[in-house]
């Protein structure tokens, strides 16, 4: 298989806010969000990282993407370190349900905006607009304010701009967190889509379900750290039910973590 992903000894620290101290009952300043993680993604595959909120996922992902910067360890994309930032970019979409919109835009403004900062010529242009645009219903809201939206076309237009340059990597930040159940549907189908395709995926997520239906292999994040890595169906032999739900809980309380 082909390594398109390699995270190694990642490493990331916040300093926090005396009220998010407060909140956390804690007198330490630095919160260790990402502790020595290590995984690997390959070309074709869905992987998983599987965890509850604060878990460290989010923060993994963003420095993936270039988003943030590690405090330590390496990060390579198709071989590529992630300090050459212009390459990882065009190499990478990363989704996420946070993504702002301006509102007095129109889908099709903010289409065309993203496709030319990434270079595209006019006649790709269109002919990925029309498949994006097609694949997630926008076309008939295209000249309406994304303002005017619902939360779910809000997000479809989102993915869409997002995806605007036809990457080999996707990268899905909790890929169906606040959608109607069809919106989460034609995300879904539209990941498994690009893994036939040949794309690598890579989503994070704390539902069972969504990873047991989606995911090829998985990695169980807690407290910044991997406790559990490997394909689907490794993962899930853990379990005497064969149930990946069980398998995260037990671990979970391994560590102490109070459900």
């Amino acid at each position: 298989m082909n390594e398109t992903i390699k995270v190694n000894a990642l490493t990331k620290t916040f300093k926090l806010s005396k009220k998010q101290m407060r909140i956390d009952n804690t007198d330490n300043p630095l919160k260790v969000a990402v502790n020595d993680l290590d995984f690997v993604t390959y070309k074709g595959e869905i992987f998983g990282l599987l965890g509850p909120n604060g878990a460290g996922k989010t923060t993994a992902l963003r420095c993936i993407a270039t988003l943030i910067k590690p405090d330590k360890g390496d990060i390579t994309v198709d071989g590529i370190d992630i300090s050459n930032e212009i390459e990882i970019k065009k190499k990478i979409a990363f989704l996420t349900n946070e993504l702002k919109l301006e509102d007095q835009f129109t889908p099709t403004y903010m289409y065309n905006y993203f496709s030319k900062f990434h270079g595209l010529d006019e006649a790709t242009i269109e002919k990925r607009r029309k498949e994006l645009f097609d694949r997630f219903a926008i076309n008939q809201f295209a000249e309406v304010k994304i303002g005017e939206l619902s939360t779910g076309m809000k997000q479809k237009v989102s993915i869409a701009v997002s995806l605007v340059h036809d990457p080999d990597i996707i990268i899905f930040d909790e890929p169906t967190n606040g959608l109607d159940v069809l919106t989460a549907k034609t995300v879904t189908d539209y990941l498994l889509e690009m893994k036939e395709q040949g794309k690598t995926i890579i989503i994070s997520t704390h539902i069972m379900s969504l990873a047991e239906k989606l995911c090829d292999r998985v990695g169980i994040i807690f407290d910044g750290k991997m406790q559990l890595e490997g394909t689907l169906d490794t993962v899930k032999q853990a379990s005497p039910n064969n149930d990946l739900e069980d398998v995260f809980f037990t671990l979970y309380e391994k560590i102490g973590g109070e459900l």
